[in-house]
């Protein structure tokens, strides 16, 4: 019974997060608290603790300490393809879009090799951050084929570029091929979003197809690894 004390104690600590005794954005008690409150050691504890961390519950903060995680996670479909907007709209929630940059230029080299460009083509640039329950948790950066989108707008990326494309363009957008890679932030990542504690940036990349096979968009999508749960459903 002993050497299972630490799973007695995180699931005591996974109770009093799920019943609201530590509410989200709050710390638990330190290591030494814990060590006096449940009578054991600190060995015993940073087991309890690296299980609630490995689990979402908690993310540990230099200076801080364990910080509780918001457990109210976005469910981001794997094999899906919805947009940012869609997503949103079906949780309920009421996320701020904002746009930091939207341009046309050449594709530098690493959206020319993605897209299989050449130089001088050219490309939109969208860069939007978005915003839920004030913080600015994800960075998505979009490329896409001007001979195909002809104009963007800066309302337009705000609301959804998808609905434009599918509802005033008539694209027919049918499949993407997505890459999940956890990445170190860039200084890009650390100045737009807001990461303090994080370490970790969890980054999809989707290259998003036409119905008749043309790749027109490229995008980059670097997430706060605490707001997203990335699922999918699978039968053999």
């Amino acid at each position: 019974m002993k050497q299972n004390k630490f799973l007695t104690i995180y699931h005591e600590l996974v109770e009093a997060i799920k019943n609201g005794e530590y509410p989200a954005q709050s710390t638990l008690p330190s290591e030494n608290e814990l060590t006096d409150l449940y009578q054991t050691s600190r060995e015993t504890i940073r087991k309890a603790l690296n299980l609630l961390s490995q689990n979402g519950f908690i993310q540990k903060v230099r200076g801080k300490g364990s910080v509780v995680l918001d457990q109210n996670k976005f469910d981001f479909p794997v094999s899906g393809l919805v947009s940012f907007k869609e997503l949103a709209d079906s949780m309920g929630e009421k996320p701020k879009t904002t746009v930091h940059e939207l341009s046309l230029s050449h594709p530098n080299d690493m959206v020319q090799q993605a897209m299989n460009l050449d130089e001088n083509s050219l490309v939109w640039h969208v860069s939007r951050i978005r915003n839920i329950g004030g913080n600015d948790v994800i960075l998505d950066k979009d490329y896409i084929i001007y001979d195909l989108v002809p104009k963007l707008t800066k309302e337009i990326c705000e609301d959804s570029i998808y609905a434009y494309l599918e509802g005033e363009l008539g694209l027919n957008i049918s499949f993407a091929k997505k890459e999940i890679t956890a990445e170190d932030p860039t200084e890009e990542d650390r100045n737009l979003l807001d990461l303090e504690g994080f370490s970790t940036i969890v980054v999809i990349k989707n290259y998003v197809y036409l119905n008749d096979a043309t790749l027109f968009q490229f995008t980059e999508s670097r997430h706060r690894p605490d707001k997203f749960r990335f699922v999918d459903f699978a039968r053999r």
